[in-house]
């Protein structure tokens, strides 16, 4: 089986500018970055920033959520989680992070056309990167349908933005917001079938799509994941392949992020 995402093109290494940034949710936050390398990003790609702090050795994965190539910007959004995503939340107007990307296999959005239809499923701060794979499908005229989860009403992010671009459903564990419970209350109910399936969230979420669409010819799951190299030499980010003529491991950086469902065990 072809993993039918795009090629990924050689990454490039660039201090990129930071543009702006703010907190959008509790602990969640959105930097725009600027920079000649946004004119190769594709959706559903990631990028690797050096934190500034020569103690923290590490670059962090964060998914690409929008790019605007006319003006050579990016956006990401990111949840602070310890040291040095807190390190990065502090940078203002004007610093710089060094950065290597685009990285990884993104969505493909080629085969759709004009009056089709898409699911986009996403599950808190795998979210982001569905702003830009709505953008692009919209200007293609394809139908949008985004059903997004989340914990609670405070951890709620980017309802409005793609709300720019489709129908969107929102749920929350508890209640608070939306419906209550999971994004499989509302995938459940749907009475149509989509022609694709984009889906980015925690490993609970992705194993309910990937059961569900395990048979669909275009459903596709993002993987998150610790990296160490993020260029596939390290082999720290990988996850089994269920088909035996395959490569017993695909690494979530190189041969990912995205995988069709029914490829890989979650």
């Amino acid at each position: 089986m072809t993993s039918g995402c795009h090629t990924k093109r050689q990454f490039l290494k660039e201090d990129l500018t930071v543009v702006h940034q703010r907190e959008i949710a509790p602990r969640i936050f959105e930097m725009i970055l600027a920079g000649q390398m946004v004119a190769e990003m594709e959706v559903g790609q990631f990028l690797h920033l050096r934190v500034p702090d020569p103690s923290k050795l590490l670059r962090r994965p964060i998914s690409i959520s929008e790019i605007d190539k006319e003006k050579g910007q990016v956006t990401i959004v990111y949840r602070v989680e310890r040291a040095g995503t807190a390190i990065l939340s502090g940078l203002a107007t004007g610093d710089s992070v060094d950065t290597m990307g685009p990285q990884g296999n993104g969505f493909d959005l080629s085969f759709l056309v004009a009056g089709q239809r898409a699911l986009l499923i996403g599950g808190g701060i795998g979210v982001p990167p569905l702003v830009e794979t709505a953008k692009q499908l919209h200007a293609k005229g394809v139908a949008v349908t985004s059903v997004i989860g989340f914990a609670t009403k405070d951890a709620v992010i980017l309802e409005e933005k793609l709300r720019s671009y489709g129908d969107v459903y929102v749920t929350t564990d508890d209640g608070s917001y939306g419906r209550a419970g999971y994004v499989s209350t509302v995938v459940d109910e749907l009475d149509w079938q989509p022609d694709a399936v984009y889906s980015c969230g925690a490993p609970g979420m992705l194993r309910y799509v990937d059961s569900k669409f395990e048979n669909h010819p275009h459903a596709y799951l993002s993987m998150e994941a610790r990296m160490a190299c993020g260029m596939g030499a390290c082999y720290a980010c990988v996850v089994p392949h269920r088909h035996q003529d395959q490569a017993a491991n695909q690494r979530v950086c190189e041969d990912g992020p995205v995988f069709e469902t029914g490829t890989i065990v979650l």
